[in-house]
């Protein structure tokens, strides 16, 4: 059996997302020497039973190989082939990459805050050799569900990997449950007299391909097709059902950004998950076009449309020359935790990454937890119950507010005036 083919990284992939979705059996056609191994050439099946059922069926159709024979019909379980296509076509660790190369990935990663899981599987697809890949990420908001996709490119000089950029995307609409994934079937399209279901991780990606089917399909949601809850519908290429509580979420599915990344330098994962989210971020390591380096607070301009890459622009208000001091801004606040100065230190720290943590405000003498957030751009600071809905500033100040109307609409338009936009 000729395994050695120009296809293994695509083949490899494959089989190992056969493996994920529960395929352990796979059925294929190889030929001697005639034509290479494809990924086409594959069936993929849960069960013994059924992976003999079909090779029985179709073997009369490829006799083992012989004089004047050039293909035959091969059962194997999915792990075994995926080592044996690895060891034929030199896909070991040794060979397949750069150990140097990997090690500052996972450097770089650590740096932007992504975590072992990402790394780990980042290792996987070094190993595959794949020119480029794409890992995913997700983490829950407080404004909903952020997914993270970064993207990896091989160079073209040397076998090399590079992370030059991330895209964080807040769904608009009820996150997904532990084990669960988007799935589209269309009726018409069978493997082995079954209906063929295509999973994804991301409700964009769910939708795009639900609207490219051109006959009866179906959207829905769970961990397998047998526990599902359907989504969408479609009928002669026209859709006619969406439930209502998914209908936000196929109209318009995201909020997205793309992050650029040099050698682990940028937004970090943190970060950028709090700015999709509407929330500013304080950076002390921004380097102007001329190389003068400086420190400002940095918030999506999510008001104005997107660019041409479809991107938000960044506004930045600058540290000192805008006059929003972080420090001087808490202090007109009873908060209780400014009193201990490691809670304050963290507490700091937590809102320059652009949080919005847990404080304890003291008004008539009596403590509540609240959640805060901070305003660069109008120097206050704003806070908000466990379910989202903000509580009036005014009434945890030290001191009562002096400024009239007229004053706070000079700070607004002196604010505006002195934000700048910057492309990222």
């Amino acid at each position: 059996m000729q395994l050695e083919t120009s296809h293994a990284g695509d083949i490899i992939a494959m089989l190992e997302e056969a493996q994920d979705v529960g395929y352990t059996y796979t059925v294929f056609v190889s030929w001697l020497d005639m034509v290479e191994l494809q990924p086409q050439h594959f069936l993929f099946f849960d069960t013994l039973g059924f992976a003999r059922e079909h090779l029985e069926a179709k073997a009369a159709n490829y006799q083992p190989p012989g004089p004047g024979q050039g293909y035959s019909i091969t059962l194997r379980p999915v792990e075994q082939l995926l080592e044996e296509i690895k060891q034929a076509n030199s896909f070991t660790n040794e060979k397949a990459m750069n150990y140097n190369n990997l090690e500052n990935l996972k450097e770089e990663l650590s740096k932007l805050g992504f975590g072992k899981k990402v790394q780990e599987d980042m290792q996987k697809q070094m190993e595959k050799g794949m020119a480029d890949f794409t890992l995913h990420d997700r983490v829950q908001g407080n404004k909903g569900q952020v997914d993270l996709l970064l993207y990896f490119r091989q160079s073209g000089q040397s076998e090399n990997y590079y992370l030059n950029k991330f895209d964080v995307r807040l769904l608009n609409g009820k996150p997904l449950a532990e084990g669960e994934k988007y799935m589209v079937v269309d009726p018409e399209k069978k493997q082995e007299g079954k209906p063929v279901v295509k999973s994804f991780d991301l409700a964009s990606e769910a939708i795009n391909y639900f609207k490219t089917e051109h006959n009866d399909a179906q959207l829905a949601v769970g961990k397998d097709w047998g526990n599902k809850t359907e989504l969408a519908r479609m009928e002669k290429g026209s859709v006619n059902y969406i439930h209502k509580d998914f209908n936000r979420t196929y109209k318009n599915p995201e909020v997205s950004q793309t992050f650029f990344v040099e050698r682990g330098k940028g937004f970090t994962a943190e970060q950028a998950v709090n700015l999709i989210q509407g929330r500013a971020v304080f950076r002390d390591d921004l380097i102007k076009l001329g190389g003068e380096p400086y420190m400002a607070w940095n918030k999506l301009d999510m008001d104005s449309q997107k660019d041409r890459y479809q991107n938000f622009q960044m506004l930045q208000y600058h540290v000192p020359t805008f006059g929003f001091d972080l420090k001087e801004t808490l202090g007109k606040f009873n908060i209780k935790e400014l009193a201990d100065e490691k809670k304050m230190e963290s507490l700091v720290r937590s809102f320059e990454q652009g949080n919005r943590p847990l404080v304890t405000v003291i008004k008539d003498g009596q403590e509540r937890q609240l959640f805060a957030e901070i305003q660069p751009r109008y120097r206050q600071l704003n806070f908000f119950r466990e379910d989202g809905r903000p509580e009036k500033r005014e009434q945890f100040l030290k001191e009562p507010e002096k400024e009239n109307k007229q004053e706070v609409s000079k700070d607004k338009a002196q604010a505006k005036g002195q934000e700048q936009g910057m492309a990222i």
